[in-house]
């Protein structure tokens, strides 16, 4: 998810629906809240974007997960046919394969899982704009309809302002909490020497691995046989 889509979501949200009020009542102009409006229009728009984006990287990740997982089952089988064969070489090779798949399996379940997230929050996001967008048109309102009652001289002007005032009070205090928790995910870095040392210990992992499964493999044909 880029930064800049939840930046603009939490800047969006934490504009004080009262000081557009008060803009209004400044400039005697409703212009000032019909602009930010349009400003929610286009973050939910970013949101919605992002939000589809996400839900197909976990569709294409679930399918590509699927493919892989066929290919790991094959994989068995053709090293067991290998060693049948006389061939250990091949089926080395045909578990090392395995233990590669295995790896890129494990990763697209972490995209996965990551993408579910991301897609709950924009979903989080979307939910307070709309809510956002709801309270400023109400304000918009309100303004709208105290604005020409003042025009009119009639009494009703004092009234649907203060009636604004406590509508700005809850809306307040609901986005506040708007978005709590969330922010980006932090990553520490690793030195040089860390890095490599992990490396090896993984290179290490994966050709126990192989070993083990070539022993097993080949226990097995011994049985059968």
């Amino acid at each position: 998810m880029a930064e800049s889509v939840l930046a603009r979501v939490r800047r969006v949200l934490s504009g004080r629906i009262e000081d557009s009020v008060d803009a209004m009542e400044r400039a005697n102009s409703d212009g000032t809240m019909r602009e930010a409006i349009r400003e929610v229009d286009r973050a939910l728009d970013e949101v919605r974007g992002d939000k589809e984006a996400a839900m197909t990287r976990r569709l294409q990740a679930a399918r590509q997960q699927e493919m892989i997982g066929t290919k790991i089952d094959e994989l068995t089988g053709k090293a067991k046919f290998a060693l049948q064969e006389g061939r250990e070489d091949l089926a080395e090779g045909a578990l090392i394969r395995q233990v590669d798949l295995e790896s890129q399996f494990a990763k697209l379940e972490k995209l996965q899982a990551l993408s579910r997230i991301e897609e709950q929050k924009l979903e989080e996001s979307m939910t307070a704009l709309q809510a956002r967008k709801s309270e400023m048109e109400e304000a918009l309102a309100a303004f709208t309809i105290a604005r020409s009652d003042a025009s009119m001289g009639g009494d009703d002007g004092l009234d649907n302002k203060l009636d604004i005032e406590k509508k700005i009070r809850h809306a307040e205090a609901a986005f506040d909490r708007a978005m709590t928790g969330a922010g980006g995910i932090e990553f520490s870095r690793s030195d040089a020497k860390a890095i490599n040392a992990v490396a090896e210990l993984d290179t290490m992992q994966k050709g126990a691995t192989v070993a083990e499964r070539l022993a097993a493999l080949k226990q097995e044909s011994g049985k059968a046989a």
